[in-house]
């Protein structure tokens, strides 16, 4: 049950895991001495033997001690151990969540990665703090124990260490088993816990077309299969205990048998034959506290599989990544393809050229591959074939670090944390004076719906901006994004699903940007990239046109049939609203 990935990457925690080995080993050397002084204080007082009670009494009191100081040294470096191996899983899952960005959901679901992150690591305290060391010592007492009672009785001795294999051969044979059971204990888990994630996400629409009951009986049926899954993995838990029970005290009970028969023969004495009698029992106990172990070591090594899965998907390398030499002064997209699946292709042959502080719009139907560009910008996705060029600065070269502070994605679904205006500015820069917040929010046109706050900038978000309208959350974003300052920003749809009002506000402070920084902006309605620099028509993955405004419109082509299509809907509805 050793895990050598799980422990190679958890380096920091073999230190620990020794140390805890050897205070056991040694509160173990200072019970046998216990043991051995008491029993044979018994014997001479079943013999009338006179003996000498301070030296006794000193020993006695000196291990007494020294065990006590090493149950206290074994639960710190057991603490340790685990602490310094959750902490470095926590690392790695929070590093590669980063590495892959939001692509990682086409991998995992986000209450999968939640529930690994926080109790699935958890799970591994013991299997650090409890299980490793107690495997190690578990292999190390009986040894000991043999050595130590040969003195007294090497038949016995003998007898007691033939018998303590029995107990990892049970451990064997409950193992394939538990890794079955727990391999779908945790899938079941997850599962259940995905449902009911989604269905606190989608309560509002399950209430809505009343599918509220449908669901709820889904998730009881989940709910149900995680039961049974859990009836069986502690069945499995008190069947096994129960048969090592079986080996450990009759594996002692043996060992105790031969003792007396030897006692009876003279070959050992009364002191020895207790000595014996205590210490039968702990040959088998640590093998039995490991079988325990074993059970909570499987679930963590269930848990561990899930993490690895995480951890081994193939994200944004960093091999001779390294910061952009200067600040960013062209884009070049250059023959770019692109493809979720090798028969689906979402981009092909992709040619820009975006130069330093230009008001760029790419613009087109839903699904032509306009977000998708704005996600290969940032390394959220990985090109197929073709290249981007930050510079003259291959993308896949450049530190995602590097890049993400020159280039600001904004989005229609930009997360506002729960907190206050002021808390959800200073994300974007944390060093930013009143002053500069109170900019910030002037160019996004948010400064008056926040003066009129009773609170101003210490108004509260609630959870993602549930407390702000649509086009303040909107907005409020534009104001970070300001506030951050980043060279270029990319405006995916950043006026979906907002009020009229909202929108000419939103694009008045997105033109007020223009000239003082690169802007690409994805859009699907014409009339508000009419002023854009260059303007990129895209159709099935594919550019089709481009130029400026005027251009296009002269060409009567796709662009100009698109302009006129949405100048005839807008006319229509002012006429019908």
């Amino acid at each position: 049950m050793l895990n050598k990935q799980l422990i190679s990457l958890c380096a920091k925690s073999k230190k620990y895991i020794f140390l805890s080995v050897c205070v056991k080993w040694l509160a173990l050397l200072c019970n046998i001495v216990i043991t051995i002084e008491a029993a044979y204080l018994i014997g001479a007082i079943f013999t009338n033997t006179s003996i000498s009670l301070l030296p006794a009494v000193i020993i006695f009191s000196a291990s007494i001690i020294s065990r006590f100081a090493c149950h206290i040294l074994d639960s710190r470096f057991s603490h340790e151990a685990s602490h310094h191996a959750k902490q470095t899983l926590r690392v790695k899952v929070f590093d590669k969540l980063l590495n892959l960005g939001i692509s990682y959901t086409q991998h995992t679901t986000t209450a999968s990665v939640v529930q690994m992150a926080g109790e699935g690591i958890e799970t591994l305290e013991n299997y650090f703090g409890k299980y490793l060391p107690q495997f190690f010592y578990a292999m190390l007492a009986p040894v000991t124990l043999f050595a130590a009672l040969s003195f007294i009785s090497i038949k016995t001795a003998a007898i007691l260490l033939a018998c303590v294999p029995l107990i990892p051969l049970s451990i064997i044979m409950f193992m394939k088993i538990a890794k079955r059971v727990m391999k779908g204990y945790w899938g079941n888990y997850t599962d259940l816990t995905g449902s009911f994630l989604e269905s606190l996400q989608g309560l509002t629409e399950l209430k809505l077309f009343s599918a509220d009951s449908k669901q709820h009986q889904r998730l009881n049926d989940e709910a149900e299969g995680f039961r049974k899954t859990t009836m069986k993995v502690l069945s499995m838990q008190l069947n096994s205990i129960t048969i090592m029970d079986i080996i450990a005290y009759g594996g002692a009970a043996a060992g105790s048998i031969i003792a007396l028969f030897e006692l009876q023969a003279g070959q050992i004495s009364i002191g020895g034959f207790v000595a014996i009698i205590l210490l039968s029992a702990e040959f088998f106990l640590p093998l039995r506290l490991l079988g325990s172990f074993f059970h909570v070591a499987t679930t963590g090594i269930a848990a561990s599989e899930k993490i690895f899965s995480l951890l081994n998907i193939e994200g944004n390398s960093t091999k001779a990544a390294s910061p952009l030499s200067c600040e960013i002064n062209s884009i070049t997209l250059k023959d770019l393809t692109f493809s979720y699946s090798a028969d689906m292709p979402v981009l092909k042959h992709i040619h820009m050229h975006i130069k330093r502080n230009e008001f760029i719009a790419i613009v087109g139907e839903s699904g032509s591959g306009k977000s998708t560009i704005a996600a290969l910008l940032i390394k959220m996705l990985h090109a197929g074939d073709g290249h981007i060029f930050i510079n003259d600065q291959d993308i896949n070269t450049v530190d995602s670090a590097s890049l993400l502070s020159n280039i600001y994605l904004l989005s229609t679904d930009s997360h506002i944390f729960n907190g206050t205006i002021r808390d959800n500015l200073q994300m974007a820069n944390p060093n930013a004076t009143e002053s500069q917040m109170i900019n910030a929010l002037k160019d996004a046109r948010l400064l008056n719906s926040v003066q009129s706050q009773p609170n101003k900038l210490d108004s509260p978000t609630g959870e993602n901006g549930s407390l702000l309208s649509g086009g303040q959350r909107q907005r409020l974003a534009i104001a970070r994004a300001t506030l951050a300052n980043r060279p270029v920003i990319i405006f995916d749809e950043a006026t979906s699903n907002v009020d009229c009002e909202s929108e000419a506000q939103i694009w008045q402070a997105i033109h007020d940007l223009k000239g003082s920084r690169t802007i690409i902006t994805i859009s699907h309605r014409l009339s508000n990239i009419r002023h854009a620099d260059h303007i990129y028509l895209m159709k099935n993955g594919s550019i089709k046109e481009h130029g400026s405004h005027e251009k296009l419109v002269a060409k009567h082509g796709e662009y100009a049939s698109m302009l006129d299509a949405q100048y005839e809907l807008e006319s229509y509805r002012r006429r019908t609203s």
